[in-house]
């Protein structure tokens, strides 16, 4: 299956796997979307947004008001373009976000508002996956119907080894193309 012809909005979060998130974008153009950017703030700060700007030859959004903009309502305009939402790398602060209705970042509130599917690829420290309240946000967005992809075990930031990185960029692509796949 492809992403031909698909808008897929990429929310990259600061997770320290954000550096694979370039690598990510590439590959979902690769097979056809169109993808769009929006990073919070942590993100921003990890990979710069004119790396995604180059890569995908769009604005990448990062701030809820930014001083000039294209869209009256940027959240709302990314909410009803996207076929759709992968948050990948997701911390658990975003997943928290997400499941708790916090909408206080323009990712979280384009999140909040959007009728397409959502993929979430968390990458944290393998205590922060395990901790229960991760544990309990994370079944909640499923039976929500949130999809989540990864996390893989393997060695983290931190050097230990455990679950926590972010899955690998194949089964990311995999795991959103039979997501739309399924909503045709």
């Amino acid at each position: 299956m492809s992403l031909e012809g698909k808008t897929v909005i990429l929310g990259v979060t600061g997770s320290i796997a954000a550096y694979k998130a370039p690598t990510l974008a590439r590959k979902l153009q690769s097979r056809g979307a169109e993808v769009i950017v929006v990073m919070t703030e942590a993100g921003a700060k990890l990979v710069d947004p004119l790396t995604f700007r180059s890569l995908t030859g769009k604005p990448v959004l990062v701030r809820m008001f930014p001083p000039s903009t294209d869209w009256q309502i940027e959240h709302i305009a990314l909410a009803e373009m996207a076929d759709l939402f992968l948050v990948a790398p997701a911390t658990a602060n975003t997943i928290g976000k997400i499941a708790g209705g916090i909408a206080d970042n323009l990712l979280t509130c384009a999140v909040m508002a959007t009728r397409a599917p959502v993929l979430i690829a968390p990458a944290m420290n393998v205590d922060m996956y395990e901790n229960p309240l991760v544990q309990a946000n994370i079944g909640k967005l499923e039976k929500l119907g949130y999809r989540f992809v990864g996390p893989k075990v393997g060695t983290l930031a931190t050097g230990i080894r455990g679950k926590g990185p972010l899955a690998e960029i194949d089964e990311i692509v995999a795991a959103a193309e039979q997501l739309l796949g399924e909503a045709s």
